[in-house]
């Protein structure tokens, strides 16, 4: 015994999603480039190098706190009060490491 066939309907071809913005034009139209762009720099010429500032590392609050042995409240304190200097970025804090040296060697006092 044999299955009977079933007769299949060809669909008419859908066409697919309509792109969207402007046609790409195959041959695209050379646009110049501005003279600060790195590509307007000669191929055999290198960049003037900018000259080297001195390297400056901070620290974030957690840091400066296990450094310093206190808790982080502390230190948001000294850096509000502006007995330490600080960065803002963003939302948090970034401190100079210089600036908690500096802190640390004023606050020193000598005892007896």
């Amino acid at each position: 015994m044999t299955m009977p066939q079933r007769a299949y309907q060809v669909r008419p071809a859908q066409p697919g999603p309509r792109p969207v913005g402007r046609p790409v034009q195959a041959a695209a139209v050379a646009r110049p480039v501005p003279a600060a762009h790195p590509a307007a720099a000669p191929v055999n010429r290198q960049a003037p190098v900018a000259p080297q500032r001195s390297a400056v590392t901070f620290l974030t609050v957690a840091e400066v706190a296990a450094m310093m042995r206190v808790s982080k409240m502390t230190v948001y304190r000294l850096v509000h009060g502006g007995e330490l200097s600080a960065v803002r970025v963003g939302r948090s804090f970034r401190v100079p490491e210089r600036a908690v040296q500096d802190y640390l060697r004023d606050a020193y006092t000598d005892i007896a």
